[in-house]
């Protein structure tokens, strides 16, 4: 349960999540924060978890990313300036800068998968990720491709190892990223909820691929 207060707060972090990624246009605008938290609340309903950090770290899990902003570190310090002016405690910034700091995907990539998470880091990431899997995780890949001009396929081309971020960002056709990352993801859920709810979705990506292939 949320207290009054946590609530008030939550409805901030949301406006400010909002304000930050009211321009973007490759698949992490508004929709999508709202689906991951959506997620993040039926995972964390099943874990023993501080609902508060999970519910913030969702809200807030792109407003870092390198991807989308144009200055990380500027956006760094414009987050904790936001996040201490809502009087939390240091301990509860340090969490929830963590939790965003634990979300991405090309990270685990290149670092390995990290085996201390906090549960609250492990529900937002399956949350966030469980949103790249099933019909919205095709569309989602799509849009992205779209808005970087990014060819439908290109084959021949690997499965390539992903050793840096910059491997991981190559250009490259959008159903080639299903093998770079989505038929990945499932494996790498941490929680038994997430588990379950993105099994079919992570099925639905393997058909849509068999279809995809018996058309091109």
């Amino acid at each position: 349960m949320l207290t009054k207060r946590e609530e008030a707060d939550l409805a901030a972090i949301k406006q400010y999540s909002s304000r930050v990624l009211a321009d973007d246009l490759t698949g992490h605008a508004a929709d999508h924060v709202l689906r991951v938290v959506r997620l993040a609340q039926r995972i964390a309903a099943t874990e023993r978890c501080r609902l508060f950090i999970v519910l913030a770290g969702a809200y807030l899990h792109d407003v870092l990313d390198d991807k989308l902003v144009a200055d990380e570190q500027a956006a760094r310090a414009n987050l904790t300036d936001f996040l201490q002016s809502l009087d939390l405690s240091e301990a509860v910034i340090r969490h929830i800068l963590l939790v965003i700091d634990n979300v991405s995907f090309s990270k685990e990539m290149v670092q390995g998968k990290k085996s201390e998470l906090t549960i609250e880091c492990q529900i937002v990431q399956d949350a966030d990720r469980i949103d790249a899997l099933g019909a919205i995780g095709i569309l989602r890949t799509a849009y992205y491709g779209g808005s970087k001009g990014h060819a439908i396929f290109e084959k021949g081309q690997p499965d390539q190892a992903i050793t840096s971020k910059e491997d991981y960002r190559k250009p490259g056709g959008v159903i080639n990223h299903f093998y770079v990352k989505l038929i990945k993801i499932y494996d790498r859920l941490n929680t038994t909820e997430a588990k379950r709810i993105g099994k079919a979705r992570h099925d639905f990506l393997l058909t849509f691929l068999e279809q995809f292939h018996s058309e091109w």
